[in-house]
């Protein structure tokens, strides 16, 4: 799994839990000065994965202000900068001159070079916590020069439609769900998230030409797919439905996917087989006909699904299913065998 660090001040005694946040912060890539009207039992916790190189923190803490001074900011040895997205509860943050209130699933963008300041307050007045995913980005990882960012600064940035949406999903599911990703995909994932990072700055700039080409490829490819992953069950999904969602033509569509060694029909089909193969492979889906399973994952039609089935993995849906649900008998069997006996 993905190399996490966690940091939980609940494991102290509540006196001692802000000192050791504010230690934590004090030892961060952007050191800020804070204060908090919950510091006698300041109950938070941040999850650190770098992913080559950039580095996520999923935060949680009690509402709070923070402020990066310019002194602060002098000592710093690597200028990074801090795309930060509100999960819940409202934050407020200043820098460069502008001011923003950003609420749950918006960005905001810091220079951590620069002076800025933020305030995170919770939920129900702030009585309950307030929670945040930050992605701290090296200087030289993103293709914009910094002073080309600097209208971003303090800003606010949907993360609930097109590329912020996709991002937002990203950073969710990599921090909430790291066990579910290997460490040898670290690098690979981090190059994901920044090519998807530099396209919605770039958009939000009105100078994605600025981005470099391949960038913008590859966050598009990003989209497309996780907009096909979440269709599959839609019988009438198609290579024009896909390329109006994301307001490209067929043709661009089919060129983004030259590149994979596959074609946008080819690719919504391998994975709608895929999702039939597993289910048809479940024990749990046994009671369901295959034809439900078929239909499920959009195809309507039982014969299409057949040939296409046959045609990919060499059997028929019906002798795949006998032959796995067979081997998942196998297994019970031999568990239930050894569960039985005694235990010590």
């Amino acid at each position: 799994m993905l190399h996490r660090d966690v940091i939980d001040t609940e494991l102290l005694p509540p006196g001692e839990r802000f000192g050791m946040w504010l230690d934590l912060v004090a030892r961060t890539a952007a050191p800020l000065r804070m204060r908090s009207a919950h510091a006698d039992d300041f109950a938070a916790r941040a999850e650190i994965i770098g992913l080559g190189p950039i580095q996520l923190v999923r935060y949680r803490y009690p509402s709070l202000d923070a402020v990066r001074t310019a002194k602060l900011a002098r000592q710093t040895e690597v200028d990074y900068f801090l795309l930060a997205l509100t999960t819940t509860g409202t934050g407020a943050s200043g820098q460069a001159g502008r001011h923003s209130v950003v609420g749950p699933g918006e960005f905001t963008f810091y220079d951590g070079s620069r002076p800025h300041e933020v305030s995170h307050l919770g939920e129900d007045d702030g009585r309950a916590s307030a929670s945040s995913i930050v992605a701290l980005i090296p200087y030289g990882a993103l293709p914009l020069p910094p002073e080309r960012l600097a209208p971003l600064l303090a800003g606010r940035m949907s993360g609930t439609e097109g590329v912020g949406a996709l991002l937002a999903q990203y950073l969710v599911q990599l921090t909430g769900a790291s066990e579910q990703y290997h460490a040898a995909d670290a690098d690979r994932l981090g190059a994901v998230g920044l090519d998807l990072i530099s396209t919605l700055l770039g958009r939000h700039l009105v100078a994605e030409d600025e981005v470099p080409r391949e960038v913008r490829r590859r966050a598009l490819l990003s989209q497309v797919r996780g907009y096909i992953q979440r269709h599959l069950g839609d019988a009438a999904l198609s290579p024009q439905r896909v390329a109006d969602a994301h307001h490209v033509s067929v043709r661009t569509l089919h060129r983004l996917f030259e590149s994979e060694a596959t074609t946008v029909a080819a690719y919504v089909r391998d994975l709608r087989l895929d999702r039939c193969r597993r289910d048809l492979a479940d024990p749990a889906s046994a009671h369901r006909p295959i034809q439900a399973i078929a239909a499920r994952w959009g195809f309507p039609d039982k014969a299409h699904f057949s040939r296409a089935f046959r045609a990919a993995y060499g059997t028929t849906p019906q002798a795949y299913r006998a032959e796995h649900g067979e081997q998942a008998r196998i297994v019970n069997r031999t568990a239930s065998t050894i569960n039985s006996g005694p235990t010590y």
